[in-house]
């Protein structure tokens, strides 16, 4: 069978989604995570954007070093020297180049065809004269005519261009639109035959995953696509989805792919906790409810036989099937099996303070789920890159009384640092105290409460967002008093601000 080549962009397209900012470390661990997974191409960034961007591309060139590690560059020299420069330490670097191709976009860069043709084969020409390894991309090809992409895509190749990307950059493309325009490249570049077809789809209309199906359908042999489907407004193409439907229907397609599957739940995980993206419960191959069912006739076929009402092992995605449970007699051991078994390996110390942050949980609760334990990880790596750290916060309210909090926070320095306000309610009053502390203006734009598990003891979760310089960020906090989740949240969405600015 072909194998389909997975390129993943989690790292450059998925983190343009709005309020997922990464620091270059939560990036590292993205990457180590996805060569784990599998992937063949890892897009670790866009090093022409930001110094913070450049070092994150940098240090994954170092140290991830099975996969191709590709940095994104704009076509002009400036990008792809600097693109350069991010991934000359990789063991399998690749420079993307990439231009706008439609009328659309070229109206508002006020250039003409002409120009960008040249621009597209000096710009190749420039990648090439660095590394051997690069791809092209005519951007906004589906809205473009497609003989002038014809055009272009001969001049990328000619000018020795080894990957050409088309991307529907702004998902407006239907299945049948976008498997013509494949069909229409592969009997029209009389070259095409000399380069690897790749497709990057975008979810506007939903279509992302369907469209790239239908691209791969028709011979395009890399898909590029994000983790989770994140990305730049409605997200990227999902890997998952598009893996397990090749692995699924391999019947149908006759492909295959490197990926193994048994680390798509984990990666899944690690990607939602470290950008601040809560995963829908319907989404497909890695939601909550995607082996679940409520039917009592889907429940009785799938006791007999689950073939019946499941087209896929839940094993097969990694889900874990064990059904040991864990509670405050459980030891160090125990606990250490359980989080091999969901796809954790933590450091002696990190694994140190997330067996001790089970031992006050279980203190509180009976039992101790898998989500419980997700949750305590998440939170062990959101602690790890912390400038201020939440270190005490105590409220007082009531109907009859305004609610007060007092906040201690430990500062970028170790140094104590506390304050109190009043507020229109306990988690506004928590707000406050730490705002007069931190002193950055931001604001809040989502609150989200949601239960961890089931029962009155359930850790409960809270999601954030909040904005400052028209820029958004994600926080989130868990834990089984809700006013101390909210602290957390809110904690986490400032680091994540001060990282960024930082970075800046």
């Amino acid at each position: 069978m072909d194998k389909v080549i997975i390129f993943d962009t989690t790292l450059r397209d998925g983190e343009q989604a709005a309020g997922a900012s990464l620091n270059a470390q939560e990036k590292l661990e993205i990457a180590r995570q996805l060569d784990r997974l599998g992937v063949d191409v890892i897009e670790a960034g866009f090093p022409i954007s930001s110094p913070g961007d450049f070092e994150a591309v940098r240090l994954i060139a170092q140290e991830v070093r099975r996969p191709i590690i590709c940095a994104l560059a704009p076509a002009n020299t400036e990008a792809v020297d600097r693109a350069w420069e991010a991934i000359k330490g990789a063991a399998h670097p690749r420079i993307h180049v990439f231009l706008s191709a439609s009328d659309i976009h070229l109206s508002y860069l006020e250039k003409n065809r002409d120009e960008i043709l040249g621009m597209s084969r000096d710009m190749v020409a420039r990648a090439k004269s660095h590394v051997d390894d690069v791809e092209f991309s005519p951007m906004d090809a589906t809205r473009a005519e497609p003989a002038y992409i014809y055009q272009i895509v001969k001049a990328a190749i000619d000018a020795g261009a080894t990957t050409v990307n088309i991307p529907d950059t702004v998902g407006y493309a239907t299945p049948q639109e976008f498997g013509n325009l494949i069909q229409g490249i592969l009997a029209h570049v009389p070259n095409i035959h000399k380069v690897v077809l790749s497709i990057h789809c975008h979810n506007d209309l939903g279509l992302a995953v369907a469209n790239s199906l239908e691209a791969i359908r028709m011979g395009a042999r890399q898909v590029e696509c994000t983790m989770n489907g994140i990305g730049e407004r409605a997200g990227n193409a999902s890997l998952e989805e598009i893996v397990m439907a090749l692995r699924t229907r391999q019947d149908f397609f006759n492909l295959t792919t490197n990926i193994d599957t048994t680390q798509i739940y984990r990666t899944s995980r690690l990607v939602s906790e470290l950008t601040g993206f809560s995963i829908q419960p319907n989404k497909a191959i890695i939601g909550a409810n995607a082996f679940r069912h409520q039917s009592g006739i889907h429940q009785h076929g799938v006791l007999k036989k689950a073939v019946t009402y499941e087209i896929m092992d839940p094993k097969s995605v990694g889900i874990p099937s064990s059904a040991l449970v864990l509670s405050k007699l459980s030891g160090r051991h125990a606990f250490r099996e359980r989080l091999a078994e969901l796809g954790y390996t933590l450091s002696e110390e990190a694994l140190k303070r997330a067996f001790q942050g089970f031992k006050e949980l279980a203190d509180k609760k009976k039992e101790i789920t898998d989500r419980d334990i997700e949750s305590l990880i998440a939170e062990e790596l959101r602690t790890t890159t912390e400038a201020y750290h939440l270190d005490h916060v105590e409220v007082s309210c009531g109907d009859h009384s305004l609610p007060t909090a007092t906040v201690r926070l430990i500062g970028p320095e170790g140094q104590s640092l506390a304050d109190a306000a009043l507020g229109a309610g306990p988690v506004d009053a928590i707000y406050k105290a730490i705002n007069r502390i931190v002193g950055i203006p931001n604001k809040l734009t989502e609150f989200t409460v949601k239960s961890v598990t089931e029962g009155i003891d359930a850790i409960g979760e809270v999601l954030i967002r909040i904005e400052s310089d028209g820029v958004t960020y994600t926080g989130r906090g868990a834990a089984t008093d809700i006013i101390v989740s909210s602290a957390k949240a809110y904690m986490n969405a400032l680091n994540r601000l001060l990282a960024a600015k930082k970075s800046r």
